[in-house]
């Protein structure tokens, strides 16, 4: 796993899953296990069967989650400097339009609130330019450009 770029607020709310997983979905699904081996044959038992469901797609994410935050960097947002790069707030121009962009991990990516990872496409393209450089980015309907009108 590469690193994963992840705002502080990101970066406490996976902390807190983590430890909800680890310290009590865990203990309701061992729980649940217990009753359900109570109830006698396992073989024909569907209350146990999804309780090991269960059991195994909590320590599949508790796993998940582990690697993630081995890997995460926290960025600040709005602080870029004058390139732009993970965490900075980019505002281009595309033809007659002006947008903003906030470029993030791919954790984090909300293209529909603006919020674009370092990976996509756009991200990339955006990364390492500056304010009034044109940006070629390929697109499935072909070549768009952008003039970097703001970095912060």
């Amino acid at each position: 796993m590469s690193k994963q770029y992840l705002t502080q607020e990101r970066l406490d709310e996976l902390k807190a899953e983590l430890d909800e997983l680890k310290n009590k979905k865990r203990n309701e699904v061992a729980q649940r296990l217990k009753t359900a081996k109570e109830y006698g044959d396992l073989s024909e038992n569907s209350e146990y069967v999804e309780a090991r469901e269960e059991q195994a797609a909590v320590e599949g994410r508790i796993f998940e989650l582990e690697e993630l935050l081995k890997e995460a960097v926290t960025i600040k947002t709005g602080e870029g400097g004058d390139t732009v790069g993970v965490g900075s707030v980019v505002s281009v121009r595309k033809g007659d339009k002006e947008l903003t962009y906030t470029i993030v991990g791919s954790y984090e990516a909300k293209p529909e609130e603006g919020r674009i990872s370092d990976e996509s496409p756009l991200g990339k393209a955006f990364l390492g330019h500056k304010q009034g450089e044109k940006v070629t980015v390929s697109t499935p309907g072909g070549a768009a450009e952008y003039e970097i009108v703001k970095v912060g």
